[in-house]
């Protein structure tokens, strides 16, 4: 009897932990759902480590930034399930491995995302070395705060920006933070915060509010706050988030309305005003993105009413997230993205905008950007200072910046490409820049303005080759010294064949030759005769005093005898010349033969009976044209 009953209890209990099990597993999806990732990873540790639990708990460590049990629990799931796993977790993993700068093994995750080549340590590098601007970054010290971003110009003499300082606040579940209100303060030349003080409780709820901006007159604000309530996606429940306009009126904040184009279906976020205060820029996940987050803008009318929302497209978004924009004075925007190639999370790009639209974007280098998140950027570009914010630090934080030009961009050779003689710009010329072991790293073809330009880098010695069909190749060797030199002016003066060397001749159709007494062949025959020989080495002299030069060798015949077979005795003889010209040294890549038979007369004498012998005979000929 007692032995039944001690089954039966441990199928109870064995049953029972079963339940349990299944419970809280139930529970931790419930957090991951509502994006509780501390809360949710501390259950799923407790869980049975299947492709479910793995999946989860590795990307609640990634989305709360504990890169280093991310990337542990990503390598477990990889291993155990490599091949029935999603995509998209190629690329969460491989931004968990640029936050530790692991980036050889997060390239090899790339590689697979992208389905290309990916290299970020190079990217890194040419970034630093082409990015506009270098940054000198300081922390701004704000005590009584363990987290704040998204500082903005308010006045002349104030800022304001989003902080978890309020202990009164309820805890976000996703970090357990205090939920985000808005302040404004005095910022000291030291960087230091001073007369902190919290927006009223028009702007600041129980919810979060963030990213403030305002119009040049102070009077109206736009800013960020979260929805009290979640709505159910396809796979999780959240609380959207909607931009705000608040109007200040007595000094009092007030109609504080949501704009129209938001919705509780998706978010729009981190608002940004152009400088004449008519677009209105911002972020938002609404139907008809790249993926996640993209850029938008939208008028703002002169009733105060609201155009339609424009995505910004795919030169700037992509499927991933972008977000905090900001335009500035000239018009330049800058935003974050995870998107483009970066150094790890959010990182923190400028485009211009060209006839109302945006070029490629450009990251703004290991100066400013983290292997972390970065963002909120703002800048008075006239001042060349201003604010970002980051996790580098492992909680939000602002940062104040002065910038100045990337000295590496300024190293640069230029200058234009003429003829030596007449001094005629020479448009459609190739300039190519090599390195002290001749390699080629940048060339490119002049246009009307015949102009070059190379960015360069400091202490290497270089060569700069202006080259061009039937002229002589110019080169000049120059080196970027340590006392400074940063610039070089390289005026490339090409000389033609044609007037460096009395043999070559421009003709009116201009092909440019090679003037050779004539070659003599025998009846019916291709060989080089030696009196031919003679002629030929002259060309050959002429080859080798200029090795860039290259020849095509053309044989011709009068219009006497059949087509076809003045046709192959042309190409014969042709094919003959070449060998004998490859036979006194001459490279045969320089050289090219072609028989033409009787189909390029000089003359009317284009079929039999019509001309005298002598006549005839200025159309058997060997021409030497200059290719190159």
């Amino acid at each position: 009897m007692k032995k039944h009953i001690y089954i039966l209890s441990s199928l109870l209990l064995v049953s029972g932990m079963a339940l349990a099990q299944k419970g809280n597993l139930k529970r931790a999806n419930k957090h991951f759902e509502m994006r509780a990732y501390q809360d949710a990873a501390e259950l799923y540790e407790t869980k049975e480590r299947n492709q479910e639990v793995l999946q989860n708990l590795a990307d609640s460590y990634y989305y709360n930034s504990s890169l280093q049990k991310a990337i542990k629990t990503y390598r477990e799931l990889f291993v155990e399930y490599g091949d029935s796993i999603d995509i998209d977790y190629h690329f969460r993993f491989a931004q968990a491995l640029k936050g530790v700068m692991e980036y050889r093994e997060a390239d090899k995750h790339l590689r697979l995302y992208y389905n290309k080549p990916v290299n970020t340590l190079a990217f890194i590098e040419e970034t630093d070395k082409t990015t506009p601007h270098s940054f000198k970054l300081e922390q701004i010290v704000n005590q009584n705060s363990s987290s704040d971003f998204g500082l903005s110009f308010y006045g002349d003499d104030r800022v304001a920006f989003a902080s978890a300082r309020n202990s009164e606040n309820p805890a976000y579940s996703w970090n357990n933070l205090p939920y985000l209100d808005l302040y404004n303060a005095k910022l000291l030349n030291n960087n230091t915060l001073e007369d902190i003080q919290p927006f009223s409780d028009a702007i600041n709820t129980n919810s979060h509010e963030s990213s403030a901006v305002f119009t040049k007159d102070g009077k109206t604000m736009y800013f960020n706050r979260t929805n009290t309530t979640r709505t159910k996606t396809d796979e999780e429940r959240i609380a959207h988030i909607k931009i705000y306009k608040a109007e200040l009126v007595d000094s009092v904040w007030t109609n504080v309305t949501a704009l129209p184009f938001t919705s509780d279906s998706y978010s729009t976020e981190h608002p940004a005003l152009s400088k004449d205060g008519k677009t209105l820029y911002f972020a938002s996940d609404m139907p008809g993105t790249f993926g996640s987050f993209d850029i938008y803008r939208v008028a703002i009318n002169e009733d105060g009413t609201y155009g339609e929302p424009e995505n910004l497209g795919e030169t700037i978004n992509t499927k991933h997230r972008e977000q905090f924009p900001f335009i500035s004075e000239f018009n330049t925007l800058y935003f974050s993205s995870i998107g483009h190639e970066g150094f790890g999370g959010l990182d923190v790009f400028r485009s211009n905008m060209v006839n109302g639209g945006f070029d490629k974007p450009v990251n703004l280098g290991s100066s400013i950007n983290s292997n972390l998140d970065d963002f909120a950027y703002v800048v008075r570009e006239k001042d060349n200072m201003g604010f970002v914010s980051s996790n580098r630090t492992g909680y939000d934080r602002i940062f104040g910046f002065a910038r100045e030009i990337n000295p590496l961009t300024i190293y640069q050779v230029e200058g234009i490409v003429k003829d030596l003689n007449s001094e005629e710009l020479l448009a459609g010329s190739l300039v190519t820049l090599f390195d002290e072991s001749d390699t080629v790293i940048q060339d490119t073809i002049v246009g009307d303005d015949a102009y070059y330009i190379f960015k360069i880098e400091p202490n290497k010695k270089y060569k700069v080759r202006g080259t061009r069909k039937a002229y002589i190749p110019q080169d000049v060797e120059f080196s970027t010294d340590s006392k400074g030199k940063v610039q070089h002016n390289i005026y490339l003066n090409l000389e033609s064949f044609a007037d460096a060397e009395e043999r070559v001749k421009e003709k009116e159709s201009g092909e440019v030759q090679v003037e050779l007494d004539k070659i003599y062949f025998d009846f019916d025959k291709s060989d080089i005769r030696e009196d031919a020989a003679i002629t030929l080495n002259v060309l050959v002299d002429l080859m080798k005093k200029y090795p860039s030069m290259e020849v095509e060798v053309s044989a011709h015949t009068d219009a006497r005898g059949p087509d076809q077979y003045n046709l192959d005795l042309s190409k014969r003889r042709a094919a003959s010349t070449l060998e004998y010209l490859v036979s006194q040294g001459i490279e045969r890549n320089r050289l090219k033969s072609i028989g033409y038979g009787e189909m390029q007369p000089l003359n009317k004498c284009v079929k039999e009976g019509i001309c005298d012998d002598e006549e005839y005979d200025v159309n058997r000929r060997c021409e030497f044209t200059i290719l190159n």
